[in-house]
């Protein structure tokens, strides 16, 4: 399982579909039929899938601010470099919170 220090989430209102995210960092960010963009842990990262696209069933979470997916360290620059380049400034990054991740299950 990979180390994690930091999270991350996308904020639905402020994305403006332009889907730099996943160009910088494809291992967290995925886009949606709708356009626009989510987190996601990768099983390579995690040892499962999950997209916090807001969809029923086993590898679907929550999205928004509930959606709240670890960043792999290995993969915090390249999460810094898409929030800094994102035009809508919707990715939202925090610190690492046992609390939240307890919640989930993790």
């Amino acid at each position: 399982m990979a180390e994690t220090k930091l999270m991350v989430w996308i904020d639905q209102d402020l994305c403006t579909g332009d889907g730099i995210c996943e160009e910088i960092a494809p291992d967290v960010f995925v886009g949606r039929d709708d356009g626009l963009w989510v987190v996601k842990e990768e099983s390579s990262h995690f040892g499962s899938t999950i997209v916090f696209d807001g969809a029923e069933g086993d590898g679907h979470g929550p999205e928004g601010s509930r959606g709240v997916a670890r960043v792999p360290d290995a993969q915090i620059d390249d999460v810094v470099e898409a929030a800094t380049e994102c035009p809508g400034e919707c990715i939202m990054i925090e610190p690492y919170d046992a609390t939240i991740m307890a919640a989930r299950g993790v």
